[in-house]
């Protein structure tokens, strides 16, 4: 379902994390969960992923995240600063000490010269530490390589802030 990389990724990220006690929750909007599946699609994953928030419309990452309204009509979904609220709400809201944050333009439409196709913001928080963001701008690639190209990102984060 996934490819091996990230299968390989996901293994050894779900090992440190188990390792260190670390539970982690994810909130994803243009990856749709995808970071959740390919954690889970790992057999005792269980063992470290908390939940998952699909926060795909404003309102949802308003309701279950706590992304303050105006945040995201300041700076549009879209953006470094919903995504690292998303994370910070990912982790108040759960259970987890450690989150990633997904929010983007997957394409192949809605796509603006500010924010094209391809623009992806990912952050990772973790409690009593920095946020980590990363903006990501892979191109109008397809649909189905951005997200996963932003799978491959969030796994990195997330193992960035596991060490």
């Amino acid at each position: 379902m996934f490819p091996d990389a990230l299968m390989m990724s996901a293994r050894l990220l779900l090992a440190d994390c188990e390792e260190r006690r670390l539970k982690i929750a994810t909130a994803e909007s243009c990856t749709g969960g995808l970071v959740a599946a390919l954690l889970t699609e790992v057999a005792g994953s269980s063992k470290v992923v908390e939940r998952g928030f699909v926060t795909y419309s404003n309102r949802a990452k308003e309701e279950m995240l706590g992304v303050p309204g105006d945040l995201i009509a300041d700076h549009g979904a879209v953006s470094e600063p919903v995504a690292r609220a998303m994370a910070e709400g990912a982790l108040r809201e759960s259970n987890a000490n450690l989150a990633v944050a997904i929010t983007g333009v997957a394409g192949p439409g809605g796509g603006t010269p500010l924010k094209p196709v391809g623009l992806v913001h990912i952050a990772a928080a973790r409690e009593n530490r920095s946020i980590l963001h990363e903006a990501c701008r892979f191109g109008d690639i397809g649909r189905s390589e951005v997200r996963l190209r932003s799978v491959e990102v969030a796994l990195a984060l997330l193992q960035r802030m596991v060490s």
